[in-house]
């Protein structure tokens, strides 16, 4: 028998599913508007400067701890739904999550994918060229030999970072020396850097960091290897400025590490930079990557076998998922998948000319 009450509850799934169709409707129209584009990167000045101050002085992750609340009230509805007495009020206030959460993530942080990519910024754009990729790497394979050479190691003879806070003291500061042709986007200068509370998961993921669009917060992964964590960590304040494209995150992580003076964060970002060009050149001349590689440091080169046994350690089905699920939330935010990281390489040859 159809109750009052069932037929309140359908009426109130079919308009809340409306409304979440009407917001996809509508944030595609805007991702289509320059003036609507304009509005949510202003927008989001204001939002990332507030939710810092809200939120960075808390000693732990607030936005882990937003999304394992968001999990478990998630999973409890979906348990809840697959009971007869409780199905239509739990899929309803599911619906109502998804709708709410929609919505937050878009006015937040969604629409910073439509930004003019930095590409256009840049004046006389060339394809990528083999040759001046080649020409780098060496170039870089020379500075991270020198930067190597000046950082210290740990009993093994690895990179270790000594000092995190002091790094990213620096990236914040490097945020404000930014060219104003490829970023005229406010550096508010608050630290609200966070290892994630996910660590353990991440390792075996391949998520080396990600930013919390709902808090404002640069996470990154406490138990990655020391080469990894000062350039993630820039790459992430990429994000917190308002760079929402991953290959951006980059290039502007690029820009904010390879000037620095803090030996750690340039030895990184370096690092980083040299293994991007070695990875753009390996399938069109791979032995010129194996005779770089030949030539690394003997620093580097130990660096180089922790790096490799910190990913076989953590390789499993985690990681293809996750590699995976990427690719498709890469390409469905107007980025290339996470197979070809070319666009990086783009930027970055275009301005070492």
């Amino acid at each position: 028998m159809v109750t009052k009450n069932t037929i309140k509850i359908y009426k109130k799934k079919k308009f809340w599913a409306t409304i979440l169709v009407v917001q996809i409707l509508l944030f595609y129209v805007f991702s289509r508007s320059k003036m609507m584009i304009s509005f949510f990167e202003r927008f989001f000045e204001f939002q990332k400067s507030l939710h810092q101050l809200l939120f960075s002085w808390i000693p732990f992750s607030s936005g882990d701890l937003l999304y394992i609340l968001l999990g478990a009230f998630l999973l409890y509805f979906v348990i809840t739904s697959f009971k007869k007495k409780s199905r239509s009020s739990s899929l309803l206030k599911l619906i109502i999550i998804i709708n709410i959460f929609y919505f937050t993530y878009q006015i937040f942080w969604g629409m910073l994918y439509f930004q003019i990519p930095i590409i256009k910024k840049l004046s006389h754009q060339q394809e990528p060229n083999l040759d001046k990729a080649k020409t780098l790497a060496l170039q870089y394979l020379e500075k991270c030999k020198t930067t190597r050479a000046l950082v210290q190691e740990d009993k093994n003879g690895i990179f270790v970072v000594k000092d995190l806070p002091t790094i990213q003291k620096e990236i914040l500061f490097q945020q404000q020396q930014l060219p104003r042709y490829i970023s005229d986007k406010k550096a508010p200068q608050i630290n609200s850097f966070k290892p994630s509370l996910f660590k353990n998961v991440m390792s075996f993921t391949g998520i080396l960091g990600y930013y919390n669009p709902f808090t404002a917060e640069a996470q990154y992964n406490a138990e990655l290897p020391s080469t990894f964590i000062p350039f993630t960590s820039a790459h992430e304040s990429s994000h917190q400025l308002g760079f929402a494209r991953e290959q951006e995150a980059n290039f502007i992580g690029y820009l904010i590490g390879v000037h620095s003076k803090n030996l750690e964060l340039r030895y990184s970002t370096e690092y980083f930079t040299l293994k991007s060009l070695l990875r753009f050149i390996v399938e069109n001349d791979p032995e010129f990557v194996k005779s770089i590689i030949k030539n690394y440091s003997a620093g580097m080169k130990r660096d180089r076998s922790y790096e490799k046994s910190f990913i076989l350690k953590h390789q499993g089905w985690l990681d293809d998922f996750f590699g995976f699920t990427n690719n498709l939330f890469l390409k469905s935010n107007q980025q290339e998948g996470s197979i070809t990281y070319s666009y990086f390489i783009d930027l970055l040859l275009n301005y070492e000319k």
